[in-house]
């Protein structure tokens, strides 16, 4: 697995603010990474930023209409 130092990670905008189930993102290059909030020394997911797209866009419709008004850019 590739060592990633210091990206700057964000909390994903569909994220609660009482610190639950929580992703953070950042940009390395040419990919995106997810990690989970609660344990950031754990395993990145490292994907193409059109593969994150999709997936948000997928998540997106799956939500119930109320929940699904933000961007699934910055989920």
């Amino acid at each position: 697995m590739e060592r990633i130092d210091q990206p700057r990670w964000r909390k994903s905008t569909y994220s609660g603010s009482n610190g639950g189930d929580c992703i953070e993102v950042a940009d390395h290059g040419s990919r995106l990474l997810v990690r989970d909030t609660k344990d950031r020394t754990g395993p990145v997911l490292t994907v193409t930023p059109a593969a994150w797209r999709r997936f948000a866009s997928q998540v997106k419709r799956s939500l119930p209409s109320d929940l699904g008004r933000g961007s699934a850019e910055g989920l």
